[in-house]
């Protein structure tokens, strides 16, 4: 067997408060998140067997991890 547990993936997705402060996410008035890129509202992905959500932009596909 391996060295790595089943279902154990490395990510190297950027989380939504890092994206926050280097400028790839913008919030609105309304604290909704947009990639600052394509301008667009960021969607959720939820992958039940991982904690946290996933943040995806329908335009360019940027992804972003909340966790917490």
């Amino acid at each position: 067997m391996g060295f790595f547990k089943v279902g154990v993936v490395p990510s190297l997705m950027k989380s939504v408060r890092k994206g926050l402060r280097s400028g790839e996410i913008e919030k609105d008035v309304y604290e909704r998140l947009a990639c600052s890129e394509c301008g667009e509202e960021l969607g959720t992905e939820n992958d039940p067997d991982e904690i946290g959500t996933v943040r995806v932009c329908p335009e360019c596909g940027s992804k972003w991890k909340k966790v917490g």
